[in-house]
């Protein structure tokens, strides 16, 4: 274990400052601040506006930064006023620490030693929610928090809504704009660093909960708890429609074929017909005049009839530019024998008028229908038959 001297000097060889984000918590913020400097002076206060003796215990530490908002923004705003002047210092790492002493500084040291094992990572202080002591309505946010950033990423953390955390600082700076000003932005903020691919790991750090006659606590229950499930809709919405399948489709494209074709057909659960139905609609989507989207509605759709979402991505790769020009030559050609139009219809003697694009739009629109399902049952039976033959012992 480092003493207090040896930690000191990981903070300056990690680059690494603590943000204390404050609003009326005189009671606790100067022990919070002795904590902490028995460790670093790395320090940066934000004082959100507040009207108690904030002010004048900060007065008492010239060794640390302040920063002072004039009135009361939310624990939000203060965090991003901490990580700009944090950025601007040249720190690469910034650890949050609530004021009202619910965090032990002593737990400072395991952040240190878990991010400069994983660097660049992002690292949630895991408090112990079973605790006696620990309200009831602060386990029931716990639980809900836990369960949406799961939707909205994929990545199960036993602890979403703790503000004992350490932040990249670097992958931070490239967020360019939030919505969120309050208590909300410590989701929002985590699941968009997640979405951008940066690690999020956990270390348990224990936390203390003073009764409740004498707690402080800002958070309004019925308006935050409100702000908080706005954000959690909106990040949701944003990532079923976009974040994951976008991020889905990147780790697909980086696998060879051979790695593709071992992990998500030789070893997949999947039977083989499901498979066969996966690539009939990935090829089926491929071929739909929806360009730059078919990935995207190929992930979605194999989603909702619980299909293979990596072969149906895979094969709506179809309308790769080799093929393009092909594809819409032979889905004309389609749609003028349905609609018995000539394929000549084509050329024009009048010049280009709304009619003609109407009319060839259409013919376009059709084909493209008739091309994708004679290629989804040519091709998802050939592939059903391929299996059948090859992968006998998962039919």
């Amino acid at each position: 274990m480092l003493d207090p001297t040896q930690i000191r000097q990981k903070f300056v060889e990690l680059k690494c400052c603590v943000i204390i984000p404050t609003y009326n918590n005189d009671q606790a913020l100067e022990t919070v601040i002795n904590g902490i400097l028995r460790y670093t002076n790395n320090v940066i206060v934000v004082n959100d506006g507040s009207t108690d003796h904030t002010t004048s215990i900060l007065q008492q530490f010239s060794e640390i930064e302040v920063i002072t908002m004039p009135a009361n923004k939310g624990k939000g705003s203060a965090m991003r006023k901490g990580f700009d002047q944090a950025i601007k210092m040249g720190f690469r790492y910034a650890i949050t620490i609530d004021s009202d002493g619910q965090h032990y500084p002593d737990d400072l040291p395991l952040f240190l030693e878990l991010i400069e094992q994983n660097p660049g990572s992002m690292i949630l202080g895991a408090r112990n929610m079973a605790q006696e002591e620990v309200p009831a309505t602060s386990n029931f946010g716990h639980k809900f928090s836990i369960f949406w950033f799961k939707i909205e990423t994929g990545i199960n953390v036993p602890d979403v809504q703790t503000g004992y955390r350490l932040y990249p600082l670097e992958q931070l700076a490239r967020i360019k704009w939030v919505f969120s000003c309050k208590y909300e932005y410590e989701i929002e903020i985590l699941v968009r660093l997640a979405w951008m691919g940066v690690k999020v790991l956990s270390v348990p750090v224990r936390v203390f909960y003073a009764p409740k006659e004498i707690r402080v606590t800002h958070f309004r229950k019925v308006r935050d708890f409100t702000r908080v499930s706005i954000a959690n809709t909106i990040l949701v919405f944003v990532a079923l429609l976009w974040a994951r399948p976008f991020a889905f489709i990147k780790s697909v494209r980086k696998k060879s074929f051979n790695e593709f074709y071992t992990e998500y057909i030789v070893n997949s659960n999947d039977s083989n017909l499901k498979l066969s139905l996966s690539v009939a609609l990935g090829l089926f989507i491929g071929v739909m005049p929806i360009w730059g989207w078919q990935m995207m509605a190929a992930f979605g759709i194999a989603q909702v009839f619980k299909l293979n979402k990596f072969v149906a991505v895979v094969a709506s790769n179809i309308s790769l530019p080799p093929l393009i020009p092909l594809i819409l030559f032979v889905s004309y050609f389609a749609g003028g024998w349905v609609l018995g139009i000539n394929t000549s219809h084509l050329q024009y003697h009048s010049g280009l008028g709304l009619n003609w694009i109407k009319e060839n739009l259409i013919q376009y629109l059709v084909g493209s229908v008739v091309l994708g399902v004679g290629l989804a049952l040519i091709l998802g039976t050939i592939a059903y038959i391929l299996l059948s033959l090859f992968r006998k012992k998962h039919v």
